[in-house]
């Protein structure tokens, strides 16, 4: 592969040989020290490969042998810059990119962040732009155990951090403690009951921590208490000499009833788009953006499209230049009139979607009373839902103090 390359780099041609005597031509060269390969016979002559430098030496044996020698063909890079000499922009234009791509090379043009939940991109970018970490930046100025070190010590939720260079990216992973979003309520944990957020029945009650104040089957109002986080202290004489608090925890179930109503116009205005449109192509280096085109319109009624593409060589070669295209559509509207069928179904699948999200919060449908109406201007979707779901809120436990009674009270 080496040979191969080395010879592209320095030229060869395929000659033909023509001579009477073509053994003595071949020694002659072989003593010179001109290489020749690929030698083949065709009819009487011979077709056979030679370097350029080989070729300068012929002169000699050519005379020697009276051996005549036709170029068939030119190989190799001397020759390619021969025939494109007049065309020296192209090469400059060439030379130019490469060094510019290489210069681009040099810098982060993309800071990818992987793993966080709680923690937006633009929380932790803004404080990495504290610490002088930047899209932008030369990548041998990027110190990527200095960047893990501050974001550990800025973000106590954050457990685990990596960040290393990988092309023109800078990629940060990070790991976030679930547990620490919780943390907070333990250090408020104060004595606290649980009572009823709703109306309704109550269906089952499961008490982990605290005295459960209603059963299966009670009815409650919204305030009622149903968990008391006071548990009575009592002594031989079953008399109360003091309470002991803590977090009321318990699952409660409550059967309600729940009314549902949606209304929705019949009447609507559709979009048509017109054939007629503007277009503003435009190219873009960080915050320069260079315009061809224009947007403006004396439209009515019209419909932007942006369309923005980030230039990259690879996966993870980011260049800091990107293309798009704004487009402003035009379009009329029309009313129109949605038919019954049409509209009893938006008003169906609305509802699923609403049964939907109640089932993912845990509720249960017991019951389902809601009928569509449809009128001449108006769809209607009324009725009432019988729900089993869980209820039941936190509430500051009253604190009672308890008189200490003496022997001689006693």
């Amino acid at each position: 592969m080496f040979v191969l390359l080395m010879r592209y780099l320095k030229g060869y041609l395929r000659i033909c040989v023509t001579s009477t005597s073509p053994e003595r031509f071949l020694n002659l060269c072989r003593n010179r020290g001109i290489l020749l390969w690929g030698l083949s016979p065709h009819g009487r002559d011979y077709e056979m490969y030679i370097s350029i430098r080989g070729f300068r030496k012929l002169k000699p044996v050519l005379k020697k042998t009276k051996t005549k020698v036709t170029i068939e063909e030119r190989f190799g890079l001397p020759f390619f810059f021969h025939k494109y000499r007049k065309r020296k922009m192209f090469f400059c234009g060439a030379a130019g990119c490469v060094m510019i791509v290489y210069l681009l090379s040099l810098f982060i043009w993309n800071i990818h962040i992987d793993g966080n939940q709680t923690r937006t991109d633009e929380t932790i970018l803004a404080f990495l732009e504290e610490k002088n970490t930047v899209h932008g930046m030369l990548r041998k100025d990027v110190d990527c155990e200095q960047i893990v070190k501050d974001i550990r010590q800025q973000f106590d939720d954050i457990i685990w951090v990596s960040a290393y260079v990988k092309g023109t990216r800078l990629m940060i992973q990070v790991k976030e403690n679930s547990d620490t979003i919780t943390m907070p309520a333990t250090e408020m944990e104060k004595p606290s009951d649980i009572v009823a957020d709703k109306d309704g029945v109550v269906t089952e009650i499961i008490t982990r921590k605290g005295v459960p104040l209603v059963h299966a089957g009670d009815e409650v109002k919204k305030g009622d208490l149903l968990v008391s986080g006071r548990v009575e202290v009592l002594n031989d004489s079953k008399e109360v000499i003091g309470y002991q608090y803590q977090t009321a925890d318990a699952d409660i179930f409550v059967q309600t009833v729940c009314p549902y109503e949606e209304k929705m116009e019949r009447a609507y205005e559709k979009k048509i788009y017109t054939e007629k449109e503007r277009r503003k192509y435009y190219l873009k280096w960080n915050d320069i953006k260079v315009s061809v085109g224009t947007t403006k319109n004396q439209y009515q009624h019209a419909e932007r499209l942006t369309e923005e593409y980030r230039w990259t060589l690879g996966e993870h070669f980011v260049l800091p230049v990107s293309h798009g295209m704004e487009r402003e559509r035009e379009y009329r509207l029309q009313k129109k009139l949605y038919g019954k069928e049409e509209i009893q179904t938006m008003l169906s699948e609305n509802f699923h979607r609403f049964c939907g999200e109640l089932e993912k919060k845990g509720v249960q449908i017991l019951e389902n009373n809601v009928k569509i109406h449809i009128g001449q201007n108006l769809a209607t979707a009324k009725g009432t839902l019988t729900l089993i779901e869980p209820a039941g809120e936190q509430r500051e436990t009253e604190i009672i103090e308890v008189e200490q009674k003496t022997e001689g009270e006693q």
